[in-house]
């Protein structure tokens, strides 16, 4: 089967009557990346990218929430960890959008051309969308669908979506004046 019959048949086995978290994951994807996108401009689209990216650091390396966790509950470690994870990428981002790091960058209202804050938009939901779900017990990640494990919590997706955003900051740089 190629993978235009498989994409296919992935839209055709959706239940619209009853939508999934995997649905809901995906259109959130779909429409936020849209919406969010042209919203904030490529300039805070990356300025969330670095505040995503120290959050995640924060948290991974934050020695109480890893013994804390032990002690409770698997779902409420769950939450414990992305609301901790939320918290920390809120206030990192608000500091961050009012430091040196957007006049750096570029200007607060800067928007960039549409293909780039389209890029930068698909890959900050992207990251956003795995690093949250990376978060979700190994034990209970059968309730997630094979297609949103393979697109967003798998070994291979997670190093993607970590890596994809740095190296579309690599390649499109700053200066979008000349395009």
């Amino acid at each position: 089967m190629s993978e235009i019959q498989q994409a296919f048949q992935i839209f055709t086995d959706i239940n619209w009557l009853q939508p999934s978290w995997d649905l809901f994951i995906l259109l959130f994807f779909v429409i936020s990346s849209l919406i969010y996108g042209i919203s904030l401009g490529r300039d805070r689209i990356i300025v969330i990218l670095v505040s995503i990216y120290m959050a995640l650091a924060i948290v991974n390396y934050i020695p109480f929430i890893n013994s804390f966790t032990a002690r409770i509950s698997v779902n409420d470690a769950f939450a414990l960890r992305v609301s901790v994870f939320l918290g920390v990428f809120i206030l990192l981002f608000f500091f961050l959008s009012h430091s040196a790091l957007l006049r750096t960058i570029g200007h607060a209202a800067a928007q960039g051309p549409l293909w780039q804050v389209m890029i930068f938009s698909f890959l900050h939901v992207g990251l956003l969308i795995s690093v949250t779900l990376s978060f979700f017990p190994s034990d209970l990640a059968h309730v997630l669908s094979g297609t949103t494990q393979a697109l967003f919590t798998s070994e291979i997706a997670k190093a993607a979506w970590v890596s994809l955003p740095v190296i579309a900051m690599m390649v499109l740089g700053r200066n979008y004046d000349s395009y």
